[in-house]
């Protein structure tokens, strides 16, 4: 039954960050004014009452990982480190300039690339840059992910001391084949001592990245993998279907061919293994392709109907303004997106010239806030209603008609102002928002953008 519905739903599809999606961003409606409105407004609104949340993107690298599809500039030379920190800062305070008042953070978030290239002096250089202007919330949370070749105790130290208390580890898998494949090499002893040191410093959250699917794996691989992470129990995992998207130009997804990738059936079982193994420790399911461990602050979120999905992944709150500094990065103003320049060179010369470095981006319209809702509530709590919020538009009946299947195929419930999801249909999640995603049904891509949704 499971290979029969895995045929059956395994499209492309998108991975809902975001809605619209980015594909599906209007150009002709969107300007850097318009843009920038958005954020004033969104701030106005929000800032006292949630505060704000920043993603940075750090995009250097010393050496290439094939499975990576982010936006990365691979360079041995660390004399980068400063001039983009100071772009970052600059960037940073043009953004300040819209506000009235000093942003309240309430998350921030370090992303690449290897966050980790850059030196721990400069880590906290940057960081003690973003916070002079600003003031922290209560309760906030920073987190950055790190790459357990170089994370050393001086890294983990030096942003421990400017407020970081989480820290994700991608580990992929711990077969060496597997690794050769991907070009990274990484023993699980450099894994074991990343986790420790944070956890001696005084991290109170370890994350583990962990995915399936790719190149040469086998079930016994990722049943290894699992069985080494749950040696060191970290408080949550991200364990999701690698992304095959070869044909978006510089992702560098190259080394291998198709067909040294696991099918689509074999891809169902390592994940449907790996959660088996995962549950008999104490982790819960937490939305799509998340794990995390009760006493874990995203396990209390997801049980009080409070977990959020933006462009960072899940988080156990919700802030209505992200603010994305750094190459490629992109902004929530929850009434519209904008993502910046992905090249350094055109990043440095627009700030140069004192210009906000977006290059694209969506204004939203009251049909996309509504689905987007729906959305979000699929994602974040695997249900969604429409008798509240007026979130009822008129395409409903249509979207429950192409709903009906998967119903009989047991992945979800429908009743009179509501949907459901399953147990069963919870792997199939994406799907399932598919039908909501007015703007996908209404155009076909007809050229490759999306990665498979099993």
């Amino acid at each position: 039954m499971l290979s029969s519905l895995i045929n059956k739903y395994n499209v492309a599809g998108p991975r809902y960050t975001s809605y619209p999606t980015v594909p599906y961003w209007n150009q002709d409606t969107f300007s850097l004014k318009k843009w920038k409105n958005s954020l004033k407004k969104s701030f106005k609104e929000s800032n006292s009452t949630e505060g704000i949340s920043l993603y940075i993107h750090l995009p250097f690298c010393e050496s290439l990982c094939t499975f990576c599809g982010c936006n990365k500039r691979i360079t041995k030379q660390h004399s980068v480190e400063t001039p983009y920190i100071s772009a970052v800062l600059k960037e940073w305070y043009l953004y300040l300039e819209l506000f009235d008042e000093k942003p309240i953070i309430k998350e921030l978030h370090l992303g690449g690339g290897t966050p980790t290239f850059f030196s721990p002096e400069n880590l906290k250089h940057l960081i003690n840059g973003i916070l002079k202007p600003a003031v922290l919330a209560k309760k906030y949370e920073f987190s950055f992910e790190g790459h357990p070749n170089n994370t050393t105790k001086e890294h983990l130290q030096a942003l421990y001391d400017v407020g970081f208390r989480r820290v994700s580890y991608g580990v992929q898998d711990y077969n060496e084949t597997v690794q050769k494949a991907i070009n990274r090499i990484q023993p699980f002893d450099n894994v074991k001592r990343a986790t420790e040191l944070a956890r001696e410093i005084g991290y109170s959250s370890v994350g583990h990245d962990i995915i399936f699917g790719l190149p040469y794996q086998s079930i016994e691989h990722v049943k290894e993998t699992i069985l080494k992470t749950k040696a060191l129990l970290p408080d949550r995992l991200a364990f999701y279907s690698y992304a095959h998207v070869p044909w978006i130009k510089g992702n560098g997804q190259r080394g291998y061919n198709d067909s040294d990738l696991p099918t689509a059936e074999l891809k169902r079982k390592q994940y449907e293994l790996g959660k088996q193994l995962l549950a008999e420790v104490g982790y819960k399911e937490i939305g799509m392709d998340h794990f995390a461990l009760p006493t874990d602050a995203l396990c209390k979120s997801f049980l009080n109907s409070k977990l959020h999905r933006n462009f960072m992944g899940y988080t156990a709150s919700k802030t209505q303004a992200m603010i994305g500094l750094g190459v490629s990065s992109i902004s929530d103003s929850w009434y519209g997106f904008s993502q910046n320049v992905k090249g350094i060179e055109a990043y440095y010369n627009l700030l140069n010239h004192n210009t906000l470095p977006v290059y694209r981006g969506h204004i939203l319209n009251n049909e996309d806030l509504i689905i987007r809702k729906h959305i979000l509530n699929l994602m974040c709590q695997f249900k969604t209603s429409w008798t509240k919020d007026k979130l009822y538009f008129k395409e409903i009946p249509d979207i429950l008609i192409r709903l009906k299947e998967m119903e009989e195929d047991g992945l979800l419930n429908i009743y009179s102002n509501s949907i459901e999801v399953t147990t069963k249909g919870r792997p199939f999640v994406r799907n399932i928002c598919m039908a909501f995603d007015l703007l996908l049904q209404r155009k076909q891509p007809n050229a490759e953008l999306f990665s498979m949704t099993v």
